[in-house]
């Protein structure tokens, strides 16, 4: 597990809406970045899993809860018992010009800064104890959390993606400087390369895309690809584009779906 030279954590007594903050400087990045964490009313040790959130381009780790308010969503669902009570675990992406893409670059990797930095720091100073893994995310955040969920099978319950990048390629559409990406990255796997890699070992998974979203053809074909291979997985299609209102919406899915395997 690895250890921080530094952790800076918001003290409670300024926080608001179950919500901390925690700054550290990540060796895999080699440089400070922030996680939101959503911490339920509960005892740490009534805490029955962790789900890590992805965010998309543009965007920090403050989006997934001043934009899509998934912090008082969970807050919502635990109180009706509709899901148990699990850290929502919200970091940045590394602040890679418009986006990482959460793959491993040539002097920073962000795939180990969520996959082993976020965890680790988080179970240090919160939970206290591994918890049960979940990963989910948003646009370029839904091809970080199906590819690394995917690969890191070992690691992860479940996992699912919103309105889902589904090759890096795709990021052209988002970006400024798609070549500046290309230069730097290790990898292009794409969803579909990634869950066959591992298809041995895949914790269960789904995703959804709005009918009206640019990427709805990218996902339409992925659910097809994975129903040619026998790939088991959970697909859906809901009204809505690529728009924060659909992921405010669906998210629940993927929450409802994540507490089906928690202990």
């Amino acid at each position: 597990m690895p250890q921080f030279f530094t952790a800076e954590i918001s003290d409670p007594r300024f926080e608001s809406d179950n919500l901390r903050l925690i700054t550290v400087k990540s060796p895999a990045l080699n440089k400070r970045a922030d996680i939101s964490i959503f911490v339920p009313d509960v005892p740490v040790s009534e805490l029955k899993g962790m789900v890590i959130l992805l965010h998309g381009v543009y965007g920090s780790h403050w989006a997934w809860t001043l934009k899509g308010g998934v912090h008082q969503t969970a807050h919502k669902l635990i109180n009706e018992n509709q899901i148990p009570p699990m850290l929502l675990v919200m970091p940045s992406d590394g602040l890679f010009a418009d986006g990482s893409g959460y793959v491993s670059h040539v002097s920073e990797d962000y795939e180990k800064w969520i996959v082993e930095d976020v965890v680790s720091v988080v179970t240090q100073q919160i939970a206290g104890r591994p918890l049960p893994l979940f990963i989910t995310g948003l646009s370029m955040g839904g091809y970080g959390a199906m590819r690394l969920g995917a690969k890191y099978s070992d690691r992860f319950r479940a996992f699912s993606g919103h309105s889902s990048v589904t090759e890096l390629g795709q990021l052209s559409q988002f970006v400024e400087d798609f070549d500046r990406l290309l230069s730097v990255v290790q990898t292009q796997e794409s969803v579909l390369e990634s869950i066959l890699q591992h298809k041995a070992t895949l914790p269960p998974f789904r995703f959804d895309c709005g009918k009206e979203d640019i990427l709805i053809e990218y996902n339409r074909h992925l659910h097809q690809a994975l129903e040619q291979h026998g790939i088991d997985h959970q697909y859906n299609e809901f009204s809505g584009g690529h728009e924060w209102p659909y992921w405010e919406e669906h998210i629940v899915d993927s929450l409802l779906f994540f507490g089906r395997f928690c202990p």
